[in-house]
């Protein structure tokens, strides 16, 4: 079988990518407008929003990224997919019932609609849009690197291809993203999250025992390789760090309920009280997808320690490296194929929110009228992968740092203005105008400049509690806004 194995990898994945190239066209007929384009016509069931809250968070951040920080940095990245949790349980508690509820009274398409029916005023939904762009090109960076990585990994192993470059498979990562993206739209990706969530669950399990089993003593062995080695890599802190670990937990944490591609799905499903029962599916979803993350990190780490494997060239294709050379290779195929299904519908969730940015709210803003917006909708989506496509290309960062960026962009922005200003009578536009530019004023000029922080605290913890302060700081120190009553109403539910 191992003469073979190659060919059943691409097999698995190419059988997956034509189902999700079929959910496209299937798509495509169902969107007929904007408002389908962007927000599925607000008419999901309980087990398609779990599972698109779940896999859209793991996506390529999860499954590549995830193990590449494991390989590199030993237990600290168990610091984010823990609390991502709690980011969660904040979410649907916090946001769950009004989100949906304000979303409905607006006929919202967006998230930044209804923060500009929240705060009565124009320049915050524009700010928020903004915001949204910068994070989305970050997010979806990630995405499209990750595919690339693993794309290349795949066809490096066949004999037509074995040269072909990263830069030729972001190329064609890109291609097959826009035809799904462009024809689908919302619809596409929560459709294709439930397939795959599923496929998530079920292999990650899978690899969870194949790689207690594919090493000496299982997991006990790994530990004592690893700790040989560098026993901080082992340890609960990792080589980042208490503060570094902390400000993760804090980030990912309560950062988890202002990540748009998240609580957008929370204005989408069809009665406000299903919140309670697709929580719980979210949260079993992702512990059990989440087991792939840890896994193959520390087994691939232990392997290069012990000789067995060669030195990995990016601790990003340590995923693809275990899947390769370790699983079976249907297990492979179909993770490969899964992993894939996940990345095209989360990059698809981003795509969409991005372009929504672009072609509704910020020309709601100025009161334009895009004709044809549907058409121009689709053109922005081509335009956005093409910008992230180039920034993962050449930022020169590891798949998790660049989700990490883009994660902690939209957490500073929105947590407060989001999370706490749709819980919180006293909260002001101004407030969340200057929780808003503090946020990307911190996070543009550490990343631009490359500003090294003590302690490996992370920008996004540092942006966000920055702008926590602005938001109570300014919403103390200005007069208690007017709210619009059916948004008061709203509020006290």
């Amino acid at each position: 079988m191992d003469e073979q194995r190659n060919t059943i990898i691409l097999t698995c994945v190419g059988l997956y990518m034509l189902l999700c190239i079929a959910v496209g066209i299937w798509a495509l007929r169902r969107t007929k407008s904007a408002h389908d384009f962007f927000m599925a016509g607000r008419d999901l069931g309980i087990m398609v929003t779990a599972f698109a809250v779940f896999s859209t968070t793991l996506s390529g951040f999860g499954f590549v990224g995830g193990p590449g920080l494991v390989y590199k940095m030993g237990m600290s990245s168990v610091w984010m997919f823990v609390c991502i949790i709690m980011g969660f349980n904040i979410s649907f508690f916090a946001l769950g019932k009004r989100l949906r509820l304000l979303s409905e009274l607006g006929n919202a398409v967006s998230l930044p609609d209804v923060v500009g029916l929240r705060y009565g005023t124009r320049s915050t939904p524009f700010l928020i849009a903004i915001a949204i762009l910068f994070g989305v090109i970050g997010y979806l960076a990630t995405q499209v690197l990750a595919m690339s990585v693993v794309l290349k990994d795949i066809l490096a192993a066949t004999d037509a291809m074995s040269n072909i470059s990263l830069e030729a498979c972001v190329f064609i990562s890109c291609g097959i993203l826009v035809f799904y993206s462009v024809t689908g739209g919302i619809i596409a990706s929560v459709y294709t999250d439930l397939i795959q969530g599923a496929v998530m669950v079920i292999a990650a399990v899978l690899i969870f025992f194949t790689v207690m089993y594919s090493y000496d003593g299982g997991f006990t062995g790994i530990s004592k390789t690893i700790q040989a080695d560098d026993p901080e890599a082992i340890g609960p802190w990792g080589t980042l760090g208490m503060v570094g670990c902390l400000s993760w937990f804090f980030m990912f944490g309560l950062g988890g309920s202002g990540q748009p591609h998240i609580i957008t799905k929370m204005m989408m499903y069809k009665k406000p009280g299903d919140a309670r029962k697709i929580l719980p599916v979210s949260i079993i979803g992702y512990l059990f997808s989440a087991l792939l993350w840890i896994s193959i990190g520390l087994i691939m780490r232990a392997l290069v320690l012990s000789g067995q494997h060669p030195e990995l060239a990016t601790a990003d294709s340590a995923a693809a490296q275990f899947l390769q050379h370790y699983a079976h290779p249907v297990l492979a195929g179909i993770v490969f194929a899964g992993l894939f299904a996940a990345i095209m519908s989360t990059a698809d969730a981003f795509l969409n929110i991005g372009t929504a940015a672009v072609m509704h709210d910020i020309p709601k803003v100025f009161s334009l009228k895009i004709a044809n917006e549907l058409f121009w909708a689709r053109l922005t989506t081509v335009l956005l992968t093409i910008l992230s496509a180039l920034f993962a290309l050449y930022s020169g960062d590891l798949v998790a740092i660049l989700g990490a960026f883009g994660w902690g962009t939209f957490a500073a922005a929105i947590v407060p203005v989001v999370t706490f200003g749709f819980n919180w009578k006293r909260a002001t536009a101004l407030a969340a105008n200057a929780a808003i530019l503090s946020s990307l004023a911190v996070n543009l000029y550490v990343k631009l400049f490359g500003i090294k922080i003590p302690y490996n605290i992370d920008v996004g913890a540092l942006s966000l509690t920055i702008s926590l302060i602005v938001f109570f700081v300014v919403s103390l120190s200005t007069p208690k806004p007017d709210l619009d009553p059916d948004v008061a109403e709203v509020m006290d539910m």
